[in-house]
């Protein structure tokens, strides 16, 4: 591989005239976005184990019918089995309530951020850390997988 080619890809390299404090500021607003992801991951896994959960208590409900305990299966089924989890909702109303009202606008805004001062360049703090970080030359340590540009 030549010199020219053991370095980061032009996607991401930045562009000419961008400051040091420029690359640091994008990468604090792209590390609270990826921040931001885990936590909407936190969210979905809430709403999937909520779900999971209110099934299995409905099967409960019945093995407890079929135990002869139908006073219990009753009482669990009115007041848990379909229980709302916050005030007049499920879980995926609060994934998509969450998604409309903060996520979409998040990820919109540090998307336009990058457009208009890195033109929309991708991680460039962490692919600079990594050129400072890697030994050229050594397996394992190659600037970007053969063939990318």
């Amino acid at each position: 591989m030549s010199e020219n080619q053991d370095g980061p890809a032009r996607a991401h390299t930045r562009p000419e005239g961008v400051s040091d404090a420029t690359v640091e500021a994008l990468g604090s607003v792209s590390k609270a976005l990826e921040t931001v992801e885990r936590a909407r991951g936190h969210l979905y896994a809430l709403h999937q184990l909520t779900g999971t959960a209110d099934l299995e208590l409905g099967r409960a409900v019945d093995l407890l019918r079929a135990a002869g305990h139908a006073e219990w299966a009753e009482r669990i089924d009115r007041e848990l089995v379909g229980r709302n989890v916050l005030e007049g909702r499920w879980t995926f109303q609060i994934v998509e309530e969450y998604d409309a009202t903060f996520y979409e606008p998040y990820k919109a805004l540090e998307r336009q951020v990058r457009d208009e001062l890195v033109e929309g360049r991708d991680h460039l703090f962490e692919a600079e850390m990594k050129e400072a970080r890697r030994t050229r030359g050594r397996p394992g340590h190659a600037a970007r997988p053969a063939g990318d540009a």
